[in-house]
């Protein structure tokens, strides 16, 4: 085993959106385990855009700590045992990614037991998406549901869910017309609305005239906004992330103002809710069973974009804010 491995630093905070700059990538001598850790072996991480708010500094009611210039970047992060009290081998699931070495305490590692067929699908961002759309949005059959961001890594996942539990029309919102078509050819959408190109509460209108049921929100802003201008009576608006604020060159990633239209909300008996999985522990239990088997039958797919090797693990938070992922964003060492 080498002496040495490699580790992904922020640099510096960023002024603006992040670039490959603000990082980066240094050798560090291979840590040892303390007492109740283990040496782990790291072998994918995933890159979310939520440390764009963690390096922004911007964290209040955020769950996770602030990132400081020199400090190592952390996120779901999926290794093989190579030291410490659990067995040699043994697969993995913790937080200390962008590293190729880890030691995370044993109580915080979750060993992985084969539920899913593909180890690398437990960084898939599918929780948030079934969570809300069984617990606050309780999507019916027959529901039309609208997914804001759906080229993303919750909403490529939260449009198949929407289908999976009874959907009758899934549309979804993007950026990109290459992403809308493989959103619609690959990933069951019906329709989809291109942020940019026109009116998003024209283009709702023309693909959605009967109204929408339920929307997951991964945006805010000027979508959240068309969302509840076409929303029907009675609909359920459930909000799992806020990227209008976490990717604006204008902020820090801690905000997302959004216009909303409150007399429609009023008189339309709309609601609006926020999800967080601390408040549904029974969750990720329940949505990694039906993932599997989903994923055993076909039914779903995990789509992810590789970044292949550490050395461009730097750039990969910049290329994900940029719009050059669909799907999960992940390093493969």
């Amino acid at each position: 085993m080498n002496a040495t491995h490699r580790l992904v630093r922020l640099a510096r905070r960023p002024a603006g959106l992040p670039t490959p700059d603000d990082f980066t990538l240094e050798q560090a001598p291979i840590p040892r385990p303390g007492v109740g850790q283990v040496l782990v072996r790291n072998a994918h991480f995933l890159v979310f855009p939520g440390l764009r708010t963690l390096i922004g500094g911007e964290t209040r009611d955020v769950p996770l700590p602030p990132l400081h210039p020199g400090d190592t970047l952390f996120g779901p992060a999926i290794g093989e045992v190579v030291d410490g009290p659990l067995e040699k081998g043994q697969l993995v699931l913790h937080l200390q990614g962008w590293r190729d070495y880890a030691t995370p305490a044993t109580a915080e590692c979750r060993q992985l037991d084969g539920t899913l067929p593909d180890p690398v699908a437990h960084l898939a961002q599918g929780s948030a998406a079934y969570g809300a759309l069984t617990r606050l949005a309780e999507v019916q059959e027959g529901d039309t549901v609208f997914v804001t961001g759906a080229a993303g890594a919750v909403g490529t996942m939260a449009g198949q869910i929407a289908r999976l539990l009874g959907a009758a029309q899934v549309v979804g919102s993007t950026g990109s017309p290459d992403k809308a078509q493989r959103l619609e050819r690959e990933l069951g959408y019906d329709a989809t609305v291109l942020r940019g190109a026109a009116s998003v509460d024209r283009q709702l209108a023309e693909v959605a005239p009967d109204g929408i049921d339920v929307v997951l929100d991964t945006v805010g802003g000027e979508q959240l906004t068309a969302a509840v201008h076409t929303a029907n009576r009675g609909a359920r608006l459930t909000l799992v992330g806020a990227l209008d604020g976490q990717l604006s060159p204008d902020r820090a990633g801690g905000s997302a103002p959004t216009v909303l239209d409150t007399y429609r909300l009023l008189t339309r008996g709309i609601t609006i809710a926020g999800y967080s999985g601390v408040d549904h522990p029974d969750v990720e239990a329940e949505w990694e069973a039906r993932f599997g088997d989903w994923l055993r039958a076909g039914d779903i797919h995990f789509p992810y974009t590789p970044v292949r090797g550490m050395e461009r693990a730097p750039g990969a938070l910049p290329q994900l804010i940029a719009g050059r992922s669909f799907g999960a964003a992940i390093v493969e060492l």
